[in-house]
């Protein structure tokens, strides 16, 4: 069941490649296996800089790859992770070092890097991020904890949002904490990781952190530490339209599965599919998906020409619409294979928990709701 969008040849033919890879990896795939492949395929870092190794593309490049990897029952979360936020805050802020010394091996797939804002006590709020980064001497300092983090044991460092203490020049008080990014090597002293025991099955593993005085050089922090949010959201756009391409394609697979089953499953001498008790709530769903790529299309397309503006309101509504039609497809999938959309055979089960995810993480639906109501509508806040 190809999607159906207004697409470059180039487009096109990246969508294809990358479907192809997809199928012959399969559900059943080895995560490191496709990973290695797909880096040496040129698609991992096909956002990033031609400079330093990449595809010389956008998010709307990256967003396909991940879609087709997940349509065809194979998605690497990392992808949202390593190339998407960690990469692209890299290329658009770090100096000439950072980005020789990262960006090629994200882009070739050798270097992973995860991401830590999420902490026990801010959840989505970044504005309460308590980790704190002090100057001593020509060092940072970095204390605090983070949760939900993917990845920290695969990859190479992990990029921090911490908050740098300013002063006022004319009083010479410690002011307000800025958000500001730093990149933290895997092996770091004081740098410990704990993993969270999730019922949620994944390749990648989710860990809680503790920075306990982190010391890093000064050639740790990515960009301006007075440019405060502006170089956070040049991460978490990307990271929502990724997080769109992640439940766009799961939908797409699970769809694809029911209607395969649908077509084969005959029940008084005709397929279910031609009843429409089961026909329709499948062809809603497929109608929720295509929706749903749009806006992320969009998203995408703002992102890559400069409207940070425009792109965080279609990246924030793009990841609310692929949320929820992701899980309503893969729910109507499992409805449509009865008990057999419970079973490993089919490979349905494991996606009800999964498709959770795109609902949750990384904002949750009420916080987009929250700032479409503010920032778009214009309604006052109750907080």
């Amino acid at each position: 069941m190809p999607p159906v969008l207004l697409e470059s040849d180039e487009h096109k033919a990246l969508r294809q490649a990358v479907a192809t890879l997809g199928e012959r990896h399969g559900r059943d795939h080895d995560r490191e296996s496709l990973w290695q492949e797909a880096g040496r395929l040129g698609y991992l870092g096909v956002n990033l800089p031609e400079a330093y190794g990449g595809g010389g593309g956008g998010i709307a490049e990256l967003s396909i790859v991940l879609e087709e990897l997940g349509a065809a029952g194979c998605p690497l979360l990392m992808l949202v992770v390593s190339p998407a936020i960690c990469g692209t805050v890299i290329a658009r802020f770090g100096t000439d070092a950072q980005k020789q010394r990262w960006l090629p091996g994200l882009a070739d797939g050798t270097r992973t890097m995860a991401f830590g804002i999420t902490e026990p006590d801010a959840g989505s709020n970044s504005h309460r991020i308590t980790t704190t980064a002090r100057k001593d001497g020509g060092d940072w300092v970095l204390t605090g904890r983070k949760v939900f983090v993917s990845g920290v044991d695969i990859a190479d460092a992990t990029l921090i949002v911490g908050r740098t203490e300013t002063v006022s020049s004319k009083e010479g008080r410690t002011g307000r904490l800025k958000p500001c990014l730093f990149i933290v090597p895997r092996d770091t002293p004081g740098f410990e990781r704990r993993r969270i025991d999730m019922e949620l099955h994944a390749v990648e593993k989710q860990f809680e952190l503790t920075l306990d005085d982190v010391r890093l050089p000064a050639d740790a922090l990515v960009g301006d530490e007075d440019a405060g949010l502006l170089q956070l959201f040049a991460g978490l756009n990307p990271e929502r339209v990724m997080t769109a391409a992640f439940g766009i394609g799961m939908g797409r697979y699970a769809l694809t599965r029911a209607v395969e089953y649908a077509r084969q499953r005959t029940v008084w001498n005709a397929p279910i599919g031609a009843h429409q008790a089961i026909a329709h709530p499948l062809a809603q769903a497929h109608i929720d998906l295509e929706l749903a790529r749009l806006m992320m299309g969009k998203a995408a397309h703002l992102y890559d020409a400069g409207d940070d503006t425009g792109a965080g309101e279609a990246a924030n509504m793009a990841k609310y619409a692929a949320g929820e039609a992701c899980v309503k497809a893969v729910d109507q999938a499992v409805h449509t294979l009865g008990g057999n959309g419970l079973t490993r055979e089919y490979g349905l089960a494991s996606l009800v928990t999964a498709a959770r995810v795109s609902r949750i993480a990384p904002v949750s639906r009420e916080m987009i709701l929250n700032y479409v109501s503010h920032q778009t509508l214009g309604l006052p806040k109750s907080y």
